[in-house]
């Protein structure tokens, strides 16, 4: 829900593989769904991107492809087959074609889908919004919403009929809608999917001609009547003047009603992120390998350097630019990383805070505090901008990250409440108009280097912050701003590999010489 996000949908997660969590994650939610109209039976799939969007020119190299083939076998994000999902859909007998089409496509993350085994087909148009966030649009020439946070039951029908008072009297739902295009069907919005013997009835009603059922893809569902304490920062100000609540105690209350669980459960979720982030950067650490990415393990060096004492001295910084890059290797050699708040942007917001916690040597408890106050800035960016960079640029992540982190770090330094809010609104103010250029198509570089610079903002932000340097333009304010300016940066400059480094000589010779490398291999379509 665009007004409403959930910390654990929107902003800290998924926990998955791959470059990008836009491309990856978001995809195979949308394969999953696919899956699932299908009940389970997928013979022949044809995708189609728009050529003005971005995944015609990304799709294959970020793993759009490898995300979508992962759902259509019903994988996880984190599968550790995802790497050899081409060989796998293979075996299973689907047959993919990938054509770039002028699908008049409004967004540029869109997917175009139609769907055939030997008894029936569907077509599904959906799109991804960011960190992992997906919508279905489309089914079978119906406009829809589907967002992954409802179990949805699709019943196809000649007719009304009966059907109205069968799902009043035997399946409890948050929404009933029924679609009256070319193709009719009932779209039911629930908690749980309707029991067994209530589909066998509903299958057995005359006006039926079919029923599917789709199942939840995001972690925290919604709900009728959903409402949260507040979704700005000026709102969660005015919730707080009784109360002299923390900043991590605040992103308690707000998920808590946003996912009608108990505090206790919000911060338990939360602690095991953490320890996934954890594991992650000490895995990383350790060195990383694989075959198609540009960068080498570059922290093992850096590691090196900073034991051997040949690096610029400061120590927190230091330890934070290891981390950042750790998790970013670990990203592009395909392990599991957390998308906060997104893949391209993992390294930035736990390597900040990990770095610092290990540098102040903070306990696990203090690290989960962080982490949610960082997560109480991401909910306001997610409820009034992006984090898609295909919309807004890499302001929409590395500069997220950066606010976020900034926001977290002022917290672990024992700063005030308000001493937070301005760091995030320095950090977002210096992060305006942040380019996405990959070069070589890849979510490697210049991104490495935006993560450091993101974390080492939100580092120099904390200070000023806690300096109590004016950070002038409220918190919200500079969220419209950030929407405004995302959207007011050229296309070829928001994740399309066509401009900025993408297109130098040199990232075009990297690009040639990887695929021929890796010809066939990866993320190579079908």
């Amino acid at each position: 829900m665009a007004n409403y996000p959930s910390i654990f949908n929107d902003v800290i997660g998924p926990v998955m593989r791959g470059p990008s969590s836009s491309h990856c994650a978001a995809s195979l939610r949308i394969g999953r769904i696919c899956r699932d109209l299908m009940d389970a039976e997928l013979t022949d799939v044809l995708i189609e991107f728009d050529p003005n969007g971005s995944l015609a020119t990304t799709h294959e190299s970020q793993g759009s492809d490898m995300g979508l083939f992962g759902g259509f076998l019903g994988w996880e994000a984190y599968d550790e087959r995802l790497v050899t999902a081409v060989d796998e859909i293979k075996a299973a007998r689907i047959n993919v074609d990938i054509e770039i089409l002028d699908i008049s496509a409004t967004h540029p993350n869109t997917y175009k889908l139609t769907l055939r085994n030997t008894k029936e087909s569907h077509e599904l148009t959906a799109i991804s919004i960011g960190g992992g966030m997906i919508d279905v649009i489309k089914i079978d020439g119906n406009e829809v919403t589907m967002e992954g946070d409802y179990f949805e039951t699709i019943i196809y029908c000649s007719e009304q009929g009966s059907i109205p008072k069968f799902i009043e009297k035997f399946i409890p739902n948050e929404s009933v809608k029924f679609l009256d295009g070319e193709i009719k069907f009932f779209q039911i919005k629930s908690t749980a999917l309707p029991i067994d013997d209530v589909q066998q009835m509903l299958t057995d009603l005359k006006e039926v001609h079919a029923v599917k059922y789709i199942s939840a893809v995001l972690p925290v569902l919604s709900r009728n009547e959903l409402k949260v304490p507040f979704n700005t920062c000026d709102g969660m100000l005015a919730y707080n003047a009784d109360k002299n609540l923390e900043l991590w105690e605040l992103a308690v209350h707000y998920e808590s009603a946003r996912g009608n669980i108990s505090y206790d459960a919000v911060f338990s979720k939360m602690g095991e992120i953490v320890d996934i982030m954890e594991s992650s950067i000490q895995s990383g650490l350790k060195g990383t390998e694989f075959k198609d990415r540009i960068l080498g393990a570059q922290s093992v060096v850096f590691k090196e350097k900073l034991e051997s004492n040949n690096l610029l001295k400061g120590d927190m910084m230091n330890t934070i630019i290891m981390f950042v890059s750790s998790m970013m290797e670990v990203k592009s050699s395909m392990g599991i990383i957390v998308a906060a708040p997104t893949a391209g942007s993992c390294g930035a917001l736990p390597g900040a805070i990990i770095g610092a916690a290990s540098t102040l040597d903070l306990s696990r408890e203090e690290t989960i505090k962080a982490m949610l106050a960082a997560s109480m800035i991401g909910v306001f960016i997610a409820a009034h901008a992006t984090f898609a960079a295909e919309v807004g640029g890499c302001q929409a992540e590395c500069g997220s990250g950066a606010g976020m982190a900034a926001a977290a770090l002022v917290f672990m330094a024992n700063g005030s409440l308000q001493q937070s809010l301005s760091a995030a609104s320095i950090a977002l103010q210096n992060s305006l108009g942040m380019i996405c250029d990959p070069i070589a198509n890849r979510v490697e570089a210049p991104c490495l280097g935006k993560n450091v610079l993101a974390a080492t903002n939100a580092l120099s932000c904390a200070n000023m912050a806690l300096a109590n340097y004016d950070h002038l333009i409220p918190l919200d304010e500079v969220i419209d701003t950030m929407d405004k300016v995302g959207k007011a940066i050229d296309a070829d400059l928001r994740c399309t590999a066509l401009g900025g480094l993408s297109i130098t000589k040199t990232a075009k010779e990297i690009e040639a010489k990887l695929g021929e490398v890796n010809s066939g291999f990866a993320f190579k379509s079908c």
